[in-house]
């Protein structure tokens, strides 16, 4: 395993954060891999992801398009996700249910200060899956000469209100449990966790996924096991949990730009990247619609649709060979 760094900075939340102005020492977890001589690409964490689950099939071997002999690449924790300054991990008066409810905005501010500590002028791309796409179409409207290349799997650059819908179910789910009470709990809500895994995992795949019953290609015999086995046993802290669906539930590129008073393709036009969107066709809260209409408002951006019934979970690496293969290919010709 890779040496995971902090790197600490404080920065002022941003108006759309809970403590909008006020100072806030923030920690980034991260991981800096290959060759820091050549081209930097930067890659944040999903929704519940780790530095060592994120997008690792771009980068693990000779063959996928980030070659670490040939680039830079480095991994970053976002806030809320248990390895940067998480309610799991904020020292007082910030800890657990208290920790201020964050933005992408004020994840992309320390990724920059991050960047800037390291020497790195200029990103060659940044890559995101889920949530960290959404931070890839941040980092591209507020620091739009910063970045070259952009590549935006299985997400959005606003969330829907059918997505922040969706959401509303597994954090019900949890925040309902009596062993939640309230946010303050002193050991970790089981029962909860539980029923929010159950709840959400119906939505992370397709109908077709479930109709083939392909838990069987992941070593289940049955449903009932996969579920167990997956999506059961959280690793994330509640309070880390419910910190990340806020910041979900609340993205919206065009809230960063006041004069443009919610006009989401004036904030589209903002991006002077080369874009690449890759939806996933069977994807229940990113549909393929929704990128088809934010692509027509992107100066240089090409649509590459998965063709899987992996669902959501197709864009980032969890479907077939098939899937990673193609998205290696699609990112590999953005860079050339």
């Amino acid at each position: 395993m890779p040496e995971t760094k902090q790197f600490s900075h404080t920065i002022k939340l941003s108006p759309g954060s809970s403590h909008a102005g006020q100072e806030f020492e923030g920690k980034l977890a991260y991981w800096s891999l290959g060759d820091v001589s050549k081209p930097c690409v930067l890659m944040p964490t999903c929704f519940a992801g780790k530095l060592e689950t994120t997008t690792t099939f771009l980068y693990d071997s000779k063959d996928c398009a980030l070659s670490l002999s040939e680039y830079h690449v480095l991994v970053v924790g976002q806030l809320g996700g248990g390895e940067s300054s998480s309610p799991s991990n904020q020292a007082a008066p910030f800890s657990g249910i208290d920790f201020p409810r964050v933005t992408y905005e004020d994840n992309i501010r320390l990724q920059y200060a991050l960047c800037q500590s390291l020497g790195i002028e200029k990103l060659e791309a940044y890559i995101g899956f889920s949530m960290g796409g959404q931070q890839a179409y941040y980092v591209s409207v507020l620091y739009p000469d910063f970045v070259s290349n952009v590549v935006m799997l299985a997400t959005s650059a606003r969330t829907s209100w059918h997505n922040y819908n969706f959401l509303e179910g597994p954090k019900a789910a949890l925040e309902s449990s009596v062993d939640f009470e309230d946010g303050r709990y002193q050991k970790e809500p089981v029962r909860g966790l539980r029923a929010f895994g159950r709840v959400y995992s119906t939505w992370a795949l397709s109908q077709a996924w479930y109709r083939n019953e392909c838990w069987k290609a992941v070593g289940y015999d049955t449903l009932e096991k996969y579920l167990q086995n997956v999506w059961d046993k959280r690793s994330n802290d509640a309070n880390d949990l419910l910190s990340m669906l806020w910041t979900w539930q609340n993205g919206n590129i065009a809230a960063c730009f006041p004069e443009d008073k919610g006009d989401l393709p004036a904030a589209l036009g903002r991006i002077k990247a080369k874009s690449l969107i890759m939806p996933s066709r069977t994807d229940c809260y990113f549909p393929p619609e929704d990128s088809e209409e934010e692509v027509k408002h992107i100066k240089d951006g090409k649509l590459a649709v998965i063709e899987s019934i992996w669902g959501h979970l197709a864009g980032g690496g969890a479907g077939t060979a098939d899937d990673k293969k193609f998205i290696n290919e699609q990112v590999s010709q953005l860079l050339r």
